[in-house]
C-alpha cells in the first residue's frame, strides 16, 4: 500500500469513529463512504425528519453546511502529517439548486493546501454526479485550534478512542 492510501480497514474505523467523534454529524446519519490521503467523501441519507420545507420535501440547506463542513474536517484531518485538532475558520457555500427530494446526499472535499497554521479546502455536494452540484464550498481550517480529541488515523488509536467514547456514553446512562 503506498504512503497516501488508506486501507479498507482505516476506513471502516474512521466510519466509526468519526460519527461517535461529532454528535451532530451522528444526529444526521453521517457516514463516512470513502476516503484518501486529503480527500473525503461522506453522505447521509435522505429522511423526512431532515426535511426543511415539508411542502417540497426538500433537505434544509443547513443539512448540506454540515454535511460539507465535516467532510471538509476530514480532508484536513487526512491532508496532516499528524494528527492535530483543527478548526473552521471560513466556510463559503454556494447553493446551485435545491436537494431533490428522496435523494441521498454525498459530498466529495479535497484539502488541496496546507500551511503551518491553515489548511484550504473545497468541496461539492451532489446526489449521484459530482459535476451536477447542489452546492460546492471552500474553506480555510485553523490548526492546532483547540483541545478536542484528534482524530485517530491507526488502528490501535481508533480502538483506543472506541474504548473511551464507550467509557464516556456508559457514563452519560
Amino acid at each position: 500500500m503506498a504512503d497516501d492510501e488508506i486501507s479498507e480497514e482505516h476506513i471502516a474505523l474512521m466510519k466509526d469513529v468519526l460519527i461517535q467523534h461529532v454528535p451532530h454529524a451522528r444526529a444526521l446519519g453521517m457516514n463516512v463512504v470513502n476516503a484518501k490521503r486529503g480527500e473525503a467523501w461522506l453522505s447521509v441519507p435522505y429522511d423526512e425528519k431532515l426535511v426543511g420545507n415539508p411542502e417540497t420535501g426538500v433537505i434544509h440547506g443547513g443539512v448540506i453546511t454540515s454535511l460539507l463542513d465535516n467532510a471538509c474536517g476530514i480532508a484536513v484531518q487526512l491532508a496532516l502529517p499528524a494528527r492535530m485538532s483543527i478548526a473552521t475558520l471560513d466556510l463559503r457555500l454556494d447553493y446551485m439548486k435545491p436537494a431533490t427530494p428522496k435523494l441521498d446526499l454525498t459530498a466529495h472535499t479535497h484539502c488541496y493546501k496546507v500551511t503551518t497554521n491553515i489548511a484550504f479546502v473545497r468541496g461539492t455536494a451532489y446526489h449521484t454526479d459530482e459535476d451536477d452540484p447542489i452546492a460546492t464550498c471552500v474553506g480555510t481550517f485553523m490548526l492546532a485550534a483547540n483541545r478536542a480529541v484528534p482524530m485517530p488515523i491507526s488502528p490501535e488509536a481508533a480502538a483506543e478512542a472506541m474504548k473511551f467514547l464507550e467509557k464516556n456514553k456508559g457514563d452519560k446512562e
